[in-house]
C-alpha cells in the first residue's frame, strides 16, 4: 500500500507556530512519526508540504495511479478550499482529512469543512496521532 500525506499551509512552521495550540513538534518530527508507523504497518508513505492551494491541487492530481490513499491536512484551506474539494472528488483516491487540533472546539469558522463531504472520514484533535490513526484506518 502506498499513501501520500499532504500537509497544508503553515504546517512547515510547526514547533514554533503557536506551540500552545499546535505543540512543540516540528514538521520533520511529525513526518518521522508517520514514517515509523508506516514501516510498522508495511505501508510506503510519502510526505509533502505546500503553502499554496494550487500546489496541493497539483499534488492531488499527481497522486493518480501512484497512491492507494491520501491523508490530507488542508489546514485553513479546509474551510473554503473548494478547488481542493473538487480535486479530491476528481482524482477518486480515498482521502482522509486530518487535523492536529479539534477544529470544532476552536473559532466558529473552523467548524465548517468544505472538503469533509468528499473524504472517506475526518480525524481531528489527537495531535500527531491524528495522522497515525488515519494511516491505521487505511490498513
Amino acid at each position: 500500500m502506498n499513501v501520500l500525506v499532504i500537509h497544508g499551509p503553515n504546517l512547515d512552521l510547526l514547533g514554533t507556530r503557536e506551540p500552545e495550540v499546535y505543540g512543540a513538534q516540528t514538521l520533520a518530527d511529525v513526518d518521522r512519526r508517520i514514517a515509523e508507523e508506516g514501516a510498522q504497518l508495511g505501508v510506503r508513505v510519502d510526505c509533502v508540504q505546500h503553502n499554496s492551494e494550487g500546489a496541493i491541487v497539483d499534488a492531488l492530481h499527481a497522486a493518480r495511479g501512484r497512491y492507494d490513499g491520501i491523508i490530507l491536512n488542508a489546514a485553513a484551506y479546509t474551510h473554503y478550499g473548494y478547488a481542493l474539494r473538487d480535486a479530491i472528488a476528481a482524482v477518486g483516491i480515498p482521502t482522509i482529512e486530518v487535523h492536529l487540533t479539534n477544529t470544532l472546539a476552536r473559532e466558529p469558522f473552523r467548524a465548517t469543512s468544505v472538503i469533509g463531504p468528499v473524504c472517506r472520514g475526518t480525524i481531528a484533535g489527537f495531535g500527531v496521532d491524528s495522522y497515525l490513526l488515519a494511516l491505521r484506518a487505511f490498513v
